[in-house]
């Protein structure tokens, strides 16, 4: 297993959303837009977030509980509050050894819209990085035109999948 790919998957699209916190003032990231977007750049950003905190927590038991999120409306509404919960997450999930990410986990998730109960798979440490990283990557898309609505530019490889990026490099 390649930990520091890993890693550096995370570092990547954390320091993004720092960039993204650094770019903007809370009234900007706070501020609510209409349909079709109906949210915030806050609340897209504390959704992200909101998975990490889970897979972090769930390293220390081996459950990773995705239901279990806090929807800290802080971390919605303060830019300085989610750059503090995101650089934590950066000393926490940079630490990941080979032996972290090869770990089998349970994962709690609710992804019937009938089932009140959610399900319970097997899965590996590495496997859900790789999910809370594209699903970053998914959330970055959707701020990016958030932000473009605001007036706000973004770097071009903002809530770019990677293998988007390089698939563009070789078709250039």
């Amino acid at each position: 297993m390649n930990s520091r790919a890993l890693s550096q998957s995370i570092e990547d699209v954390l320091l993004q959303g720092l960039e993204l916190l650094d770019g903007m003032d809370d009234e900007t990231y706070s501020r609510p837009l209409g349909p079709p977007y109906s949210a915030t750049v806050g609340k897209h950003y504390r959704h992200v977030i909101d998975h990490f905190v889970c897979l972090a927590r769930g390293l220390r038991d081996g459950v990773i509980d995705y239901d279990d999120r806090q929807r800290d409306e802080s971390i919605e509404n303060s830019r300085h509050a989610a750059r503090c919960v995101t650089q934590s997450l950066l000393g926490t999930l940079q630490l990941l050894t080979a032996r972290d990410a090869d770990a089998p986990c349970s994962v709690a998730y609710s992804v019937g819209y009938r089932d009140a109960a959610p399900l319970s798979i097997q899965s590996t440490v590495a496997r859900e990085i790789c999910y809370c990283v594209s699903h970053a990557i998914h959330h970055f898309a959707i701020i990016r035109l958030v932000c473009a609505e605001l007036g706000l530019m973004l770097p071009e490889i903002f809530g770019v999948a990677p293998s988007t990026l390089k698939y563009r490099a070789t078709h250039a």
